[in-house]
């Protein structure tokens, strides 16, 4: 800690961590330091590892002293909203306040639960067939501002289109579009002057936001079951 404070950080983030016991520990060593502490922990609606449902873990990291608190990696961008909405209320019930942070994959992860994508047979090495749309993204985005998540962003999984299409979605709560926006149009804007009139037809919103993709693969399951070895 004494090597980031010589660098006179903005803050501390204590993540991936799925035991809130050890998530609680780290935030106590860090506020020593006076700067402000986030901790976001990689786990489901479920709970963490050892059973503790995430309203209680939320409880827990605050009264550490965590000034953010929320969910990173392990799971699809919807679960990990659900996850933060149950940390949410958690802290309401017992009136303490703090800011809420999201950082999920850039995978679906349905089936998923105690275990997170690590458990999945694609793991690590085939995740690409589960990879999310940028549409999925504005919907995630959506979803996580209407909740009161105001730290948004993403983890393993996620690319540079990704993050463009949170700020895009959020762009009239932010007051701007990013830079990146002026390289193309949005919600396919641009496939207008596309030389298939059949193509012409999808420059618009309501076609990629009701848009059903298909995996492409003939025999391709509609979800993967999970190793029931996970942690052994």
């Amino acid at each position: 800690m004494d090597d980031f404070m010589k660098k006179n950080i903005d803050f501390f983030i204590v993540e991936f961590v799925d035991h809130v016991e050890e998530a609680v520990w780290a935030v106590e060593v860090l506020k020593t330091s006076g700067k402000t502490v986030g901790a976001t922990m990689c786990i489901s609606p479920h709970g963490d590892m050892d059973g503790v449902p995430p309203g209680e873990c939320a409880v827990r990291l605050v009264k550490a002293g965590a000034d953010i608190v929320g969910i990173n990696c392990h799971l699809d961008p919807l679960t990990c909203v659900r996850t933060v909405k149950l940390m949410k209320a958690g802290l309401e019930k017992a009136g303490l306040k703090a800011h809420l942070m999201i950082q999920p994959l850039g995978f679906h992860t349905p089936e998923c639960n105690l275990g997170g994508y690590t458990s999945l047979p694609e793991y690590p090495f085939a995740m690409e067939t589960r990879a999310i749309t940028r549409w999925d993204i504005h919907k995630y985005a959506r979803e996580a501002y209407n909740a009161g998540i105001r730290y948004i962003g993403g983890c393993c999984g996620f690319e540079a289109y990704h993050i463009r299409a949170i700020a895009e979605e959020l762009a009239a709560e932010r007051g701007f579009l990013p830079p990146a926006s002026e390289k193309h149009g949005l919600w396919g804007a641009a496939l207008e002057m596309h030389t298939k009139p059949w193509v012409r037809t999808r420059a618009h919103r309501d076609y990629w936001e009701n848009l059903l993709p298909a995996s492409g693969r003939p025999y391709c399951p509609s979800m993967g079951p999970p190793g029931d070895d996970y942690g052994k």
